[in-house]
């Protein structure tokens, strides 16, 4: 960890409620397969879907503002990522987001690039009052959200936006990501919520609680889509568990698959081919008994 020492956190004890809960969760996607759409990023629409199939869950694909409310009625979760955004998604995400809000459909945004143009500003803005579930962002796009919402207390110290890469260290981002939390919280009828920041370790919290993943492995940042599809995989376990849950499981399950991934590849081709059977081969007891660092209160 950068900032953040070991001797501030301690990892969770094996037989901690939140570790069993991640480990209902990992279960019961395998055995129910639920359905998670998607409205995203085009470019990795196709690693979005098998990345979801791999860990256990069902996909459907839409950009119809109707078709997606649609579906939502039947599904358990939607995955919303504003990555290469088309000149309809303005108006088409408006509708889509306060008709999820208004059912208390559980979803995960994906605040690509947040930060970088009008219309993806304008976008995300107008979703402050139709939040999601989840958030499942780097470093500066939890930042830039913070902002946009007018949450910030101009503490963080930010480079801004790179396009979709983050120039800050997720530690930076920890006021951020509490606060953003906190909100969706707020807006959640059941007063749920969480966000997770996705970096060289990972960063979790509801608001209160906070928590730091490591490992992975930096052979994650060579393939196109790998952060998408996480936020595709957060949304299959939103299926099945509360949000903080869900942000915890699919973020172990994809570091265990990136780890066990890197050391049988031979570079990015066959990295994507072995993190995907990693997905589907990684089982409950070791994503659930991973390492889980708690910041101590």
């Amino acid at each position: 960890m950068s900032k953040a020492t070991t001797a501030d956190h301690h990892d969770l004890a094996a037989d901690d409620a939140l570790r069993m809960s991640i480990r209902r969760a990992v279960l019961d996607v395998r055995a129910r397969t639920p359905l998670a759409q998607s409205f995203t990023n085009f470019v990795t629409i196709n690693l979005v879907a098998n990345a979801q199939l791999a860990a256990g869950g069902t996909a459907a694909m839409s950009y119809l503002p109707d078709d997606v409310i649609d579906i939502a009625a039947m599904c358990g979760a939607t995955y919303i990522n504003v990555g290469t955004l088309l000149p309809f998604y303005k108006d088409a995400l408006g509708e889509i987001t306060a008709s999820l809000h208004e059912a208390g459909h559980r979803w995960v945004l994906d605040p690509v690039a947040a930060g970088l143009g009008a219309t993806r500003t304008a976008i995300l803005k107008a979703m402050r009052d139709t939040p999601p579930s989840l958030v499942r962002a780097n470093a500066s796009e939890v930042i830039a959200l913070d902002a946009l919402w007018g949450l910030s207390d101009g503490s963080d110290v930010t480079d801004g936006p790179a396009g979709v890469e983050s120039t800050d260290d997720v530690d930076t981002a920890l006021g951020a990501a509490k606060r953003v939390a906190k909100h969706l919280r707020a807006g959640d009828p059941d007063g749920l919520g969480a966000v997770a920041v996705s970096g060289e370790t990972d960063l979790v919290t509801d608001g209160e609680r906070v928590f730091r993943l490591p490992g992975g492995d930096m052979m994650m940042t060579k393939i196109t889509g790998a952060g998408c599809a996480l936020g595709g995989v957060a949304a299959t376990y939103l299926c099945v568990a509360e949000p903080l849950v869900a942000a915890l499981a699919a973020s172990l399950l994809f570091d265990r698959a990136g780890e066990r991934a890197a050391a049988e590849s031979h570079g990015p081709g066959s990295f994507q081919t072995e993190f995907l059977d990693a997905l589907w081969a990684i089982d409950a007891d070791t994503v659930s008994t991973s390492t889980i660092l708690e910041a101590n209160r």
